[in-house]
C-alpha cells in the first residue's frame, strides 16, 4: 500500500523491493462528492491491454512514407488513435484534413509542417496541434536524414482526405502561430518540467489548456531504476517507448517495450511503467481526455497479487491522487 507524507507532499510505494517516491501535495486532501462520483463512473471493462510493435508493417498506400497504426478502434480504444510516421529524405505527405484533431510530435529529425500555407520548422519533441477540418501537410526537406513523427488523434478511427494545395507559402520558421490562427504549437524548450516520481521528468505537450480538444499528451523521462507507482486513469491511454526499454505491468501481466513499441491501456486498468535497465527510458503518452489525470492504487493490483475490484469498488485506503 502507498504511504503518504503530508508535510513534504511526498508519497512512497515499494516496487520490486525498491522504494519509489513521487510528489503529491494533495494526497491527504478529502475527496469531494464530485470526484467520488467521477471515479465511481469508471466501470470495470472487458477490454484488455494491447501491445503494438514499433516495427509492424506500415500502410502500403503511403509508401515510401512508413505510416504505422499503433492504437485505434482495432484494439477497442475509445476516443484516441496513435501511430508513427517515418519520412525518408525529401518525402512529403501532401495537404489533407481529418474529421478530428491531430497532435504531431517530432521524435527525430526536422519537420516542415504547413497549416493552410503557414510553414513551421519543428525539431525533436516540438508538438503541433491541428484542429479537425484544418488543411495541413508534413515534409522532410532534409536530403540526408530521416524524419520520425508521432501522431495522436481524438478519434479511434481517424480518416484522411487529401485536399489541393491552394495556399500561399509563408515560412514561419521557428516561430509560433499568431492569435486567432487555429493551430497550436508547443516548442519543447518552452514546456515546463514536473516530476511525477523521484528520477522522472514529465512535460505536457498538448492539452485543453493549450488548445487541443478531446485528448492530451506529453513526454516523460525515467532515470535508470525509476518507476511510477501503480495507477489507473478515467481514460484510455496510449504509451509509446521512444528511448531505451520499459517494463509495463498491467493487472498482473508484464510486457517489455522498446523502439516505439506502444502499449494501449484501457480506462480503469491498474498499470505502471518501470525502467529496470541501466540506461534512460522515455515515452510519449496520450490520454483520451482533455487534461492529465492519474489515480494511485495499491501496487498489489499491478503485480496481480490482489484481485482487481474495479475502480468504482475501491476502498479509500486503496486510492490516492497522483496529480501534476
Amino acid at each position: 500500500m502507498p504511504s503518504y507524507n503530508q508535510t513534504i507532499g511526498r508519497c512512497k510505494q515499494s516496487i520490486d523491493g525498491v522504494m519509489v517516491e513521487w510528489y503529491d501535495n494533495d494526497a491527504m486532501a478529502p475527496r469531494s462528492p464530485e470526484n467520488e462520483r467521477s471515479l465511481a463512473s469508471t466501470a470495470e471493462v472487458a477490454v484488455e491491454e494491447f501491445i503494438a510493435s514499433g516495427h509492424s508493417a506500415p500502410l502500403a498506400e503511403f509508401m515510401p512514407i512508413e505510416l504505422r497504426i499503433m492504437v485505434s478502434a482495432g484494439c477497442r480504444a475509445k476516443g484516441i488513435a496513435t501511430g508513427t510516421a517515418t519520412f525518408p529524405p525529401g518525402a512529403i505527405l501532401p495537404y489533407h484534413v481529418h474529421e478530428c484533431g491531430e497532435a504531431i510530435t517530432i521524435l527525430d529529425g526536422q519537420a516542415d509542417i504547413s497549416v493552410m500555407g503557414r510553414r513551421y520548422q519543428l525539431s525533436r519533441l516540438d508538438c503541433i496541434y491541428v484542429p479537425e477540418g484544418t488543411a495541413h501537410s508534413v515534409a522532410n526537406f532534409d536530403t540526408a536524414s530521416l524524419l520520425i513523427a508521432h501522431s495522436a488523434f481524438s478519434n479511434s478511427s481517424p480518416g484522411r482526405i487529401l485536399v489541393p494545395d491552394l495556399f500561399h507559402d509563408e515560412n514561419r520558421g521557428a516561430g509560433l502561430p499568431n492569435a486567432g490562427e487555429p493551430e497550436r504549437l508547443r516548442r519543447f524548450g518552452q514546456a515546463e518540467m514536473y516530476p511525477l516520481a523521484e528520477g522522472t521528468r514529465f512535460y505536457d505537450l498538448f492539452a485543453s489548456r493549450f488548445g487541443s480538444v478531446g485528448m492530451c499528451g506529453g513526454y516523460g523521462e525515467f532515470d535508470p531504476g525509476t518507476a511510477l507507482p501503480c495507477h489507473i486513469h478515467k481514460f484510455d491511454e496510449s504509451i509509446t517507448i521512444i528511448t531505451g526499454q520499459s517494463v509495463c505491468r498491467v493487472q498482473g501481466k508484464q510486457h517489455t517495450l522498446s523502439n516505439c513499441d506502444t502499449a494501449f491501456v484501457p480506462e480503469g486498468k491498474p498499470h505502471c511503467f518501470l525502467n529496470q535497465s541501466g540506461s534512460p527510458m522515455a515515452m510519449i503518452w496520450v490520454y483520451a481526455g482533455n487534461e492529465p489525470e492519474r489515480t494511485l492504487v495499491s501496487a498489489e493490483y499491478c503485480l496481480g497479487l490482489q484481485a482487481w475490484p474495479g475502480a468504482h469498488r475501491l476502498e479509500g485506503t486503496d486510492r490516492g491522487q497522483l496529480d501534476i
